[in-house]
Protein backbone atom coordinates (compact mmCIF):
# COMPACT_ATOMS: atom_id res chain seq x y z
CA UNK A 1 0.00 0.00 0.00
CA UNK A 2 1.44 3.53 -0.44
CA UNK A 3 1.87 5.66 1.87
CA UNK A 4 2.41 9.94 2.02
CA UNK A 5 4.28 10.80 5.02
CA UNK A 6 5.76 14.88 5.98
CA UNK A 7 8.93 16.00 7.38
CA UNK A 8 10.72 19.17 8.42
CA UNK A 9 14.61 18.46 8.81
CA UNK A 10 16.54 20.27 11.05
CA UNK A 11 16.18 23.74 12.92
CA UNK A 12 16.96 26.56 11.16
CA UNK A 13 13.62 28.94 10.47
CA UNK A 14 11.80 28.78 7.97
CA UNK A 15 12.09 24.92 7.26
CA UNK A 16 10.95 23.44 4.30
CA UNK A 17 8.42 20.57 4.81
CA UNK A 18 9.38 17.52 2.34
CA UNK A 19 6.68 14.68 1.20
CA UNK A 20 8.06 11.14 1.35
CA UNK A 21 6.01 8.76 -0.63
CA UNK A 22 7.08 5.38 -0.33
CA UNK A 23 5.06 1.86 -1.83
CA UNK A 24 7.19 -1.38 -1.49
CA UNK A 25 11.21 -1.57 -1.67
CA UNK A 26 10.93 0.16 -5.48
CA UNK A 27 9.39 3.32 -4.44
CA UNK A 28 10.90 5.84 -1.50
CA UNK A 29 11.09 9.49 -3.06
CA UNK A 30 11.27 12.54 -1.23
CA UNK A 31 10.75 15.83 -2.47
CA UNK A 32 10.12 19.30 -1.24
CA UNK A 33 7.03 20.60 -1.17
CA UNK A 34 7.58 24.23 -1.73
CA UNK A 35 6.24 25.43 1.52
CA UNK A 36 7.80 26.73 4.73
CA UNK A 37 7.07 26.51 8.49
CA UNK A 38 8.82 27.17 11.64
CA UNK A 39 10.30 23.85 12.99
CA UNK A 40 8.74 24.82 16.92
CA UNK A 41 5.29 24.67 14.66
CA UNK A 42 5.64 21.48 13.50
CA UNK A 43 4.34 18.31 15.10
CA UNK A 44 7.17 15.00 14.88
CA UNK A 45 5.15 12.15 15.94
CA UNK A 46 2.07 13.44 13.95
CA UNK A 47 3.96 14.58 11.02
CA UNK A 48 2.31 18.14 10.78
CA UNK A 49 1.91 21.45 11.79
CA UNK A 50 0.28 22.26 15.55
CA UNK A 51 -2.96 23.42 14.68
CA UNK A 52 -2.29 26.86 17.07
CA UNK A 53 -3.98 29.34 14.79
CA UNK A 54 -5.84 30.02 11.18
CA UNK A 55 -2.35 30.08 9.14
CA UNK A 56 -1.30 26.72 10.40
CA UNK A 57 -4.71 24.79 10.05
CA UNK A 58 -4.30 25.93 6.53
CA UNK A 59 -1.35 24.70 5.90
CA UNK A 60 -2.27 21.57 7.36
CA UNK A 61 -5.28 20.89 5.34
CA UNK A 62 -3.16 21.88 1.98
CA UNK A 63 -0.65 18.86 2.82
CA UNK A 64 -3.62 16.26 3.27
CA UNK A 65 -5.02 17.27 0.21
CA UNK A 66 -1.87 17.25 -1.37
CA UNK A 67 -1.29 13.67 0.25
CA UNK A 68 -4.69 12.24 -0.17
CA UNK A 69 -4.55 13.79 -4.38
CA UNK A 70 -1.16 11.90 -4.77
CA UNK A 71 -2.41 8.64 -3.64
CA UNK A 72 -5.11 9.02 -6.00
CA UNK A 73 -3.13 9.81 -8.82
CA UNK A 74 -1.39 7.20 -8.38
CA UNK A 75 -4.01 4.42 -7.94
CA UNK A 76 -5.02 5.86 -11.52
CA UNK A 77 -1.45 5.54 -12.92
CA UNK A 78 0.87 2.36 -14.14
CA UNK A 79 3.44 1.14 -12.31
CA UNK A 80 5.98 1.77 -14.52
CA UNK A 81 5.24 5.89 -14.64
CA UNK A 82 6.26 6.31 -11.06
CA UNK A 83 9.35 7.67 -10.22
CA UNK A 84 10.72 10.45 -8.83
CA UNK A 85 9.77 13.29 -11.45
CA UNK A 86 6.32 11.60 -11.47
CA UNK A 87 6.37 12.75 -7.68
CA UNK A 88 7.06 16.27 -8.21
CA UNK A 89 4.58 16.78 -10.81
CA UNK A 90 2.21 15.71 -9.09
CA UNK A 91 3.38 18.32 -6.58
CA UNK A 92 4.01 21.15 -9.02
CA UNK A 93 0.08 20.63 -10.14
CA UNK A 94 -1.52 20.72 -6.78
CA UNK A 95 0.89 23.98 -5.92
CA UNK A 96 -0.91 25.58 -8.98
CA UNK A 97 -4.48 24.86 -7.65
CA UNK A 98 -3.56 26.79 -4.24
CA UNK A 99 -2.19 29.69 -6.59
CA UNK A 100 -5.94 30.32 -7.78
CA UNK A 101 -8.25 30.04 -4.56
CA UNK A 102 -11.26 31.84 -6.36
CA UNK A 103 -11.79 29.71 -9.00
CA UNK A 104 -14.48 26.84 -8.61
CA UNK A 105 -13.03 23.00 -9.53
CA UNK A 106 -16.80 21.83 -10.40
CA UNK A 107 -16.89 20.49 -14.07
CA UNK A 108 -20.07 22.70 -14.39
CA UNK A 109 -18.73 25.42 -13.10
CA UNK A 110 -15.40 25.27 -15.41
CA UNK A 111 -17.73 25.23 -18.46
CA UNK A 112 -19.26 27.95 -17.67
CA UNK A 113 -16.11 29.98 -17.20
CA UNK A 114 -15.49 29.30 -20.60
CA UNK A 115 -18.58 30.31 -22.03
CA UNK A 116 -18.48 33.59 -20.02
CA UNK A 117 -14.91 34.27 -21.19
CA UNK A 118 -15.92 33.26 -24.73
CA UNK A 119 -15.49 36.39 -26.14
CA UNK A 120 -11.58 37.15 -24.63
CA UNK A 121 -10.70 33.27 -25.84
CA UNK A 122 -8.12 32.82 -28.67
CA UNK A 123 -9.66 31.13 -31.60
CA UNK A 124 -8.25 28.54 -34.61
CA UNK A 125 -6.93 31.36 -35.76
CA UNK A 126 -4.99 32.82 -32.68
CA UNK A 127 -7.66 35.98 -33.06
CA UNK A 128 -9.69 37.30 -30.26
CA UNK A 129 -12.88 35.42 -29.37
CA UNK A 130 -15.01 31.92 -30.09
CA UNK A 131 -17.15 31.53 -33.02
CA UNK A 132 -20.93 31.22 -32.38
CA UNK A 133 -20.70 27.57 -33.31
CA UNK A 134 -18.31 26.71 -30.83
CA UNK A 135 -20.15 28.85 -27.53
CA UNK A 136 -23.55 26.94 -29.02
CA UNK A 137 -21.10 23.86 -28.45
CA UNK A 138 -20.26 24.39 -25.06
CA UNK A 139 -23.58 25.26 -23.84
CA UNK A 140 -24.68 22.02 -25.34
CA UNK A 141 -22.14 20.59 -23.12
CA UNK A 142 -23.51 22.02 -19.96
CA UNK A 143 -27.05 21.04 -20.55
CA UNK A 144 -26.05 17.06 -21.29
CA UNK A 145 -23.29 17.16 -18.22
CA UNK A 146 -26.08 18.83 -15.98
CA UNK A 147 -28.29 16.10 -16.89
CA UNK A 148 -25.69 13.38 -16.33
CA UNK A 149 -25.03 14.57 -13.05
CA UNK A 150 -28.48 14.30 -12.16
CA UNK A 151 -28.65 11.12 -13.11
CA UNK A 152 -25.82 9.99 -11.17
CA UNK A 153 -26.90 12.40 -8.23
CA UNK A 154 -24.18 13.91 -7.72
CA UNK A 155 -21.89 16.72 -8.71
CA UNK A 156 -18.26 15.80 -10.27
CA UNK A 157 -14.74 18.12 -10.35
CA UNK A 158 -12.22 18.30 -12.68
CA UNK A 159 -9.76 15.62 -11.16
CA UNK A 160 -12.61 13.35 -11.38
CA UNK A 161 -12.31 13.36 -15.11
CA UNK A 162 -10.83 9.96 -16.07
CA UNK A 163 -10.32 7.24 -18.53
CA UNK A 164 -13.28 5.05 -16.61
CA UNK A 165 -15.65 8.43 -16.06
CA UNK A 166 -15.59 9.08 -19.45
CA UNK A 167 -16.41 5.76 -21.02
CA UNK A 168 -19.06 6.14 -18.54
CA UNK A 169 -20.29 9.43 -19.68
CA UNK A 170 -20.00 8.16 -23.52
CA UNK A 171 -21.99 5.06 -23.15
CA UNK A 172 -24.64 7.15 -20.75
CA UNK A 173 -25.47 9.52 -23.78
CA UNK A 174 -25.76 6.75 -26.10
CA UNK A 175 -27.50 4.34 -24.31
CA UNK A 176 -29.45 6.56 -22.24
CA UNK A 177 -29.95 9.48 -24.42
CA UNK A 178 -30.09 8.04 -27.89
CA UNK A 179 -27.18 10.40 -28.98
CA UNK A 180 -25.41 9.70 -32.06
CA UNK A 181 -21.77 8.19 -31.64
CA UNK A 182 -20.49 11.46 -33.83
CA UNK A 183 -22.29 14.15 -31.46
CA UNK A 184 -21.21 11.70 -28.11
CA UNK A 185 -17.58 11.86 -29.24
CA UNK A 186 -17.66 15.56 -30.12
CA UNK A 187 -18.70 16.21 -26.38
CA UNK A 188 -16.11 14.07 -24.80
CA UNK A 189 -13.63 16.39 -27.19
CA UNK A 190 -15.42 19.58 -25.56
CA UNK A 191 -15.22 18.25 -21.84
CA UNK A 192 -11.45 17.40 -22.30
CA UNK A 193 -11.00 20.65 -23.61
CA UNK A 194 -12.92 22.41 -20.62
CA UNK A 195 -10.74 20.20 -18.29
CA UNK A 196 -6.92 21.25 -20.12
CA UNK A 197 -8.50 24.42 -19.60
CA UNK A 198 -9.10 24.19 -15.84
CA UNK A 199 -5.96 22.88 -15.71
CA UNK A 200 -4.29 25.81 -17.43
CA UNK A 201 -5.81 27.95 -14.80
CA UNK A 202 -4.10 25.94 -11.87
CA UNK A 203 -7.26 23.86 -11.22
CA UNK A 204 -6.06 19.80 -10.02
CA UNK A 205 -7.15 17.84 -13.58
CA UNK A 206 -6.48 14.23 -13.87
CA UNK A 207 -3.20 12.38 -14.81
CA UNK A 208 -5.19 10.21 -17.15
CA UNK A 209 -7.08 13.31 -18.92
CA UNK A 210 -4.38 13.59 -22.31
CA UNK A 211 -5.21 9.65 -22.57
CA UNK A 212 -9.40 10.78 -22.96
CA UNK A 213 -10.23 10.67 -26.55
CA UNK A 214 -13.42 11.06 -28.31
CA UNK A 215 -12.27 12.48 -32.09
CA UNK A 216 -14.88 12.25 -35.11
CA UNK A 217 -16.31 9.58 -36.59
CA UNK A 218 -16.05 8.62 -40.23
CA UNK A 219 -19.06 9.65 -42.86
CA UNK A 220 -20.04 6.26 -44.64
CA UNK A 221 -22.86 8.40 -45.83
CA UNK A 222 -21.92 10.88 -48.86
CA UNK A 223 -24.79 12.98 -49.62
CA UNK A 224 -24.57 14.99 -52.92
CA UNK A 225 -26.70 16.06 -56.06
CA UNK A 226 -25.29 14.42 -59.67
CA UNK A 227 -25.19 16.90 -62.36
CA UNK A 228 -28.05 14.86 -63.44
CA UNK A 229 -30.40 15.49 -60.50
CA UNK A 230 -28.78 19.62 -60.30
CA UNK A 231 -30.77 19.52 -63.95
CA UNK A 232 -33.28 18.06 -62.86
CA UNK A 233 -33.49 20.64 -59.80
CA UNK A 234 -32.84 23.59 -62.46
CA UNK A 235 -35.45 22.19 -64.65
CA UNK A 236 -38.52 21.96 -62.42
CA UNK A 237 -41.43 24.37 -62.78
CA UNK A 238 -41.42 26.39 -59.45
CA UNK A 239 -43.98 29.56 -59.01
CA UNK A 240 -42.95 30.33 -55.40
CA UNK A 241 -40.61 32.63 -55.20
CA UNK A 242 -39.16 31.68 -52.24
CA UNK A 243 -38.30 28.42 -53.33
CA UNK A 244 -36.86 30.03 -56.93
CA UNK A 245 -34.59 32.04 -54.36
CA UNK A 246 -33.24 28.99 -52.93
CA UNK A 247 -33.05 27.14 -56.66
CA UNK A 248 -29.93 30.08 -57.06
CA UNK A 249 -28.41 29.44 -53.87
CA UNK A 250 -28.57 25.76 -54.30
CA UNK A 251 -27.17 26.01 -57.95
CA UNK A 252 -24.71 29.10 -57.46
CA UNK A 253 -23.03 27.03 -54.28
CA UNK A 254 -22.93 23.69 -56.24
CA UNK A 255 -20.79 25.65 -58.85
CA UNK A 256 -18.31 27.55 -56.30
CA UNK A 257 -17.84 24.93 -54.05
CA UNK A 258 -18.49 26.66 -50.50
CA UNK A 259 -19.76 25.79 -47.30
CA UNK A 260 -22.90 27.27 -46.50
CA UNK A 261 -22.03 29.80 -44.41
CA UNK A 262 -19.74 30.98 -46.43
CA UNK A 263 -22.11 30.52 -49.47
CA UNK A 264 -25.02 32.64 -48.06
CA UNK A 265 -23.14 35.35 -46.52
CA UNK A 266 -21.60 36.71 -50.35
CA UNK A 267 -22.18 40.19 -51.51
CA UNK A 268 -21.51 42.08 -54.44
CA UNK A 269 -18.40 43.11 -52.53
CA UNK A 270 -16.69 39.64 -53.13
CA UNK A 271 -16.87 39.97 -56.57
CA UNK A 272 -13.50 41.27 -58.20
CA UNK A 273 -11.47 41.53 -61.35
CA UNK A 274 -8.01 41.18 -61.46
CA UNK A 275 -6.30 41.64 -64.59
CA UNK A 276 -9.13 41.31 -66.68
CA UNK A 277 -9.99 37.48 -64.61
CA UNK A 278 -13.74 38.02 -63.02
CA UNK A 279 -13.12 36.32 -59.03
CA UNK A 280 -15.08 35.56 -56.24
CA UNK A 281 -13.15 36.18 -53.19
CA UNK A 282 -13.51 35.18 -49.35
CA UNK A 283 -12.33 33.59 -46.72
CA UNK A 284 -13.39 31.01 -44.99
CA UNK A 285 -15.24 30.96 -41.40
CA UNK A 286 -14.36 27.49 -40.46
CA UNK A 287 -11.02 27.24 -41.78
CA UNK A 288 -10.17 31.12 -42.10
CA UNK A 289 -8.47 30.66 -45.60
CA UNK A 290 -8.97 32.80 -48.70
CA UNK A 291 -10.20 31.35 -52.06
CA UNK A 292 -9.78 32.72 -55.20
CA UNK A 293 -13.04 31.27 -57.14
CA UNK A 294 -13.10 32.01 -61.18
CA UNK A 295 -16.31 33.22 -62.22
CA UNK A 296 -17.11 30.38 -64.87
CA UNK A 297 -19.73 30.87 -67.43
CA UNK A 298 -21.92 28.60 -65.68
CA UNK A 299 -21.93 30.79 -62.89
CA UNK A 300 -22.37 34.06 -64.79
CA UNK A 301 -25.89 32.57 -66.34
CA UNK A 302 -26.82 31.72 -62.65
CA UNK A 303 -26.19 34.84 -61.56
CA UNK A 304 -27.63 36.97 -65.37
CA UNK A 305 -30.05 38.83 -63.08
CA UNK A 306 -28.07 39.21 -60.16
CA UNK A 307 -27.15 37.55 -56.62
CA UNK A 308 -30.11 35.89 -55.05
CA UNK A 309 -31.51 37.79 -51.76
CA UNK A 310 -30.48 36.96 -48.22
CA UNK A 311 -31.73 33.74 -46.62
CA UNK A 312 -30.79 32.05 -43.17
CA UNK A 313 -29.45 29.20 -43.12
CA UNK A 314 -31.97 27.50 -41.54
CA UNK A 315 -34.43 28.51 -43.40
CA UNK A 316 -32.17 27.68 -46.38
CA UNK A 317 -31.97 24.01 -45.26
CA UNK A 318 -35.95 23.59 -44.47
CA UNK A 319 -36.69 25.30 -47.91
CA UNK A 320 -33.95 23.11 -49.43
CA UNK A 321 -35.73 19.67 -48.81
CA UNK A 322 -38.77 20.87 -50.36
CA UNK A 323 -37.22 22.20 -53.32
CA UNK A 324 -36.06 19.19 -53.93
CA UNK A 325 -39.26 16.84 -52.91
CA UNK A 326 -40.82 19.00 -55.86
CA UNK A 327 -38.12 18.06 -57.94
CA UNK A 328 -38.80 14.25 -57.19
CA UNK A 329 -34.91 13.65 -55.87
CA UNK A 330 -36.46 11.09 -54.10
CA UNK A 331 -34.55 7.63 -54.39
CA UNK A 332 -34.07 5.96 -51.36
CA UNK A 333 -30.50 6.79 -49.66
CA UNK A 334 -29.32 5.77 -46.40
CA UNK A 335 -28.06 9.09 -44.39
CA UNK A 336 -28.41 10.08 -41.13
CA UNK A 337 -30.81 13.13 -40.34
CA UNK A 338 -32.47 14.47 -37.00
CA UNK A 339 -35.74 13.48 -35.85
CA UNK A 340 -38.07 13.37 -33.00
CA UNK A 341 -37.90 10.26 -30.59
CA UNK A 342 -40.44 8.86 -28.40
CA UNK A 343 -39.28 7.58 -24.98
CA UNK A 344 -39.16 3.92 -26.97
CA UNK A 345 -36.72 5.34 -29.62
CA UNK A 346 -39.34 5.04 -31.96
CA UNK A 347 -39.92 7.81 -34.28
CA UNK A 348 -42.75 10.39 -33.76
CA UNK A 349 -44.56 11.47 -37.15
CA UNK A 350 -45.63 14.72 -37.73
CA UNK A 351 -49.28 15.44 -38.27
CA UNK A 352 -50.81 17.05 -41.67
CA UNK A 353 -49.79 20.67 -40.19
CA UNK A 354 -46.61 19.67 -39.62
CA UNK A 355 -46.29 19.31 -36.23
CA UNK A 356 -45.72 16.82 -33.39
CA UNK A 357 -48.75 15.05 -31.79
CA UNK A 358 -46.61 14.00 -28.71
CA UNK A 359 -43.49 15.50 -26.59
CA UNK A 360 -39.89 13.56 -27.55
CA UNK A 361 -36.39 14.20 -28.03
CA UNK A 362 -34.17 15.58 -31.41
CA UNK A 363 -31.53 12.71 -32.40
CA UNK A 364 -30.06 12.10 -35.48
CA UNK A 365 -30.13 8.43 -36.68
CA UNK A 366 -29.35 6.55 -39.50
CA UNK A 367 -31.57 4.95 -41.64
CA UNK A 368 -32.93 4.91 -45.23
CA UNK A 369 -34.76 7.82 -46.18
CA UNK A 370 -36.00 9.75 -49.06
CA UNK A 371 -32.83 11.61 -50.43
CA UNK A 372 -34.64 15.02 -50.49
CA UNK A 373 -35.11 14.23 -46.85
CA UNK A 374 -31.13 14.25 -46.27
CA UNK A 375 -30.42 17.75 -48.10
CA UNK A 376 -28.53 20.20 -46.40
CA UNK A 377 -27.00 23.37 -47.17
CA UNK A 378 -23.69 21.04 -47.05
CA UNK A 379 -24.36 19.51 -50.29
CA UNK A 380 -23.13 22.44 -52.49
CA UNK A 381 -19.62 21.86 -51.62
CA UNK A 382 -20.05 18.24 -51.87
CA UNK A 383 -21.37 18.13 -54.77
CA UNK A 384 -18.89 20.17 -56.48
CA UNK A 385 -16.02 18.49 -55.15
CA UNK A 386 -17.97 15.16 -56.15
CA UNK A 387 -18.80 16.22 -59.67
CA UNK A 388 -15.50 17.99 -59.96
CA UNK A 389 -13.25 15.20 -59.30
CA UNK A 390 -11.58 13.65 -62.46
CA UNK A 391 -12.48 16.90 -64.50
CA UNK A 392 -11.15 19.40 -63.16
CA UNK A 393 -7.60 18.29 -62.03
CA UNK A 394 -7.43 17.80 -58.25
CA UNK A 395 -4.85 20.60 -56.79
CA UNK A 396 -7.53 23.00 -58.64
CA UNK A 397 -10.62 21.67 -56.62
CA UNK A 398 -8.67 21.45 -53.41
CA UNK A 399 -7.51 25.29 -54.22
CA UNK A 400 -11.57 25.90 -53.73
CA UNK A 401 -12.93 23.64 -50.95
CA UNK A 402 -9.79 24.79 -49.28
CA UNK A 403 -8.81 20.94 -48.20
CA UNK A 404 -5.11 20.77 -46.90
CA UNK A 405 -3.73 17.26 -48.39
CA UNK A 406 -5.31 15.05 -51.60
CA UNK A 407 -6.22 12.07 -49.01
CA UNK A 408 -8.61 14.60 -47.11
CA UNK A 409 -9.97 15.70 -50.52
CA UNK A 410 -10.49 11.87 -51.21
CA UNK A 411 -12.36 11.01 -48.04
CA UNK A 412 -14.35 14.06 -48.09
CA UNK A 413 -15.95 12.35 -51.47
CA UNK A 414 -15.87 8.94 -50.40
CA UNK A 415 -12.89 7.99 -52.91
CA UNK A 416 -10.56 5.72 -52.31
CA UNK A 417 -6.99 4.63 -53.52
CA UNK A 418 -9.00 2.21 -56.10
CA UNK A 419 -10.95 5.31 -57.41
CA UNK A 420 -7.47 7.36 -57.67
CA UNK A 421 -5.42 4.43 -59.31
CA UNK A 422 -8.52 4.02 -61.67
CA UNK A 423 -7.95 7.89 -62.49
CA UNK A 424 -4.46 7.40 -63.29
CA UNK A 425 -5.54 4.87 -65.59
CA UNK A 426 -8.06 6.53 -67.42
CA UNK A 427 -5.79 9.56 -67.62
CA UNK A 428 -2.72 6.97 -69.52
CA UNK A 429 -5.40 5.18 -72.01
CA UNK A 430 -6.64 8.50 -73.14
CA UNK A 431 -3.08 9.63 -74.07
CA UNK A 432 -2.63 6.17 -75.87
CA UNK A 433 -5.53 6.59 -77.78
CA UNK A 434 -4.78 10.15 -78.92
CA UNK A 435 -1.34 9.22 -79.62
CA UNK A 436 -2.76 6.19 -81.77
CA UNK A 437 -5.54 8.58 -83.52
CA UNK A 438 -2.28 11.01 -84.52
CA UNK A 439 -0.40 8.41 -86.49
Amino acid sequence: MATVNFLVKGKDNPATIYLRFRHGRNHDYTKSTNKLINPKDWHPKKKMPYLRDEQLKNLSTALSDLGNDIIKAYNNESADNIDGNWIQKQIDIFNKVHKISNKSDLVIECINDVINTAGTRENAFKERGLSKSRINSYKNLLKIFKTFQEWKRRKYRIKEIDLHLSEDFLNWMLDNEQYSLGHAKKKIDDLKTVCLNAEANGILANPQLKSIKGGKVDNNYIIYLSPEELDKIKLTKILNEALKNVRKWLLLGCNIGQRGGDLLNLTEKNFTNKNGLELIELKQQKTGKRVAIPVLPTTKEILKEGLPYKIAIQKFNSQLKILCELAEINMPTEGAKPVMLDKEGKIIEKDENGKYNESGIKRKITRTFPKYELITSHVCRRSFATNQYGILPTPLIMQITAHSTEKMLLQYIGKTSYDYAQQIADFYANQMKQQNEEK
